[in-house]
């Protein structure tokens, strides 16, 4: 069923994930803060721009956000060009943003006030699965109000789960990160041992991707890693911001997240040699860095 929908930011995953949208033939008004990139999109798909996140969203049954943090969401969420000015009772608003969960509660208690529906809903799948419309969605709010978004958001996902009441979707998120960042971490030093050790990388991965070491990571990038390459996905910057949410929400929660500490600062590290917007999988570029001094 086609609905008219309203997608606020156009960076690397909002715009082709608006893209599918408009492919999936949705009525598709876009907007994004740099006003050239949208007129961009709307050359490439069928839809509209509007000037103002309150003019995208006016009349859409649903409005969909993928902007950079909390502030920035705060940002098109509120005041009079933010898009809760214009939406109408009985709609829903879809944050795609890995931001806190504090701010996920935050919006979604504003929106109730108004009649509006709302749905943390961060992703993983990085850059290509946006592009391939192959996204997990981890989503928190009401089970109803996830089974009428669900399958518009087929169109650019994969999979989608519901996790629980809102701020669950970025609670997920966040042990999506952690988890990430201790198999990159143990990846980078597997392949430095590798190398020191003078082995072929190449038949050492095939060998031991096969078993237990195997990973999407060790599948996805151990080849551009081996080559010193790192500019495919997502950056240094946006893991170090991810980071810094799980971590402070470690702190709220009382988990334990030594693993994750350490290697945010040598994510820390990587920024300082220049990395920041290096893919992530650049952990390897700070232990070669640090083994020629």
């Amino acid at each position: 069923m086609s609905m008219k929908v309203a997608f606020i930011g156009l960076g690397v995953m909002g715009y082709p994930m608006a893209g599918h949208l408009a492919n999936a033939g949705h009525n598709v008004t876009v907007y994004n803060r740099t006003t050239a990139k949208a007129q961009k999109w709307v050359s490439e798909y069928q839809g509209e721009y509007a000037e103002t996140p309150s003019e995208a969203a006016k009349g859409a049954d649903i409005v969909f956000m993928c902007v950079g943090n909390d502030d920035d969401l705060r940002s098109v969420v509120y005041g009079e060009q933010g898009v809760l000015a214009s939406m109408h009772e009985g709609s829903y608003l879809v944050d795609h943003t890995t931001t806190s969960a504090e701010v996920a509660r935050e919006v979604a208690a504003q929106a109730k006030l108004q009649g509006i529906a709302f749905l943390d809903a961060p992703v993983s799948g990085g850059q290509a699965g946006a592009e391939n419309g192959v996204l997990t969605v981890m989503v928190g709010g009401d089970e109803a109000d996830f089974n009428v978004v669900q399958p518009v958001m087929a169109a650019f996902s994969r999979f989608s789960q519901l996790l629980g009441e809102v701020g669950s979707g970025q609670l997920c998120k966040m042990v999506n990160q952690i988890c990430i960042a201790g198999v990159v971490q143990g990846l980078a030093e597997g392949l430095h041992f590798a190398k020191q050790a003078g082995l072929d990388g190449e038949k050492v991965i095939e060998t031991i991707s096969k078993g237990a070491a195997g990973s999407w990571q060790m599948e996805n990038r151990y080849k551009t890693m081996w080559a010193g390459e790192y500019e495919f996905g997502f950056a240094v910057d946006w893991m170090r911001k991810d980071l810094g949410i799980a971590l402070d929400e470690a702190k709220a929660n009382g988990a334990t997240l030594p693993m994750t500490a350490t290697v945010d600062q040598y994510y820390a590290d990587v920024q300082a040699l220049g990395g920041g917007r290096y893919d992530t999988s650049s952990l390897l570029a700070r232990i070669e860095a640090l083994h020629k001094k």
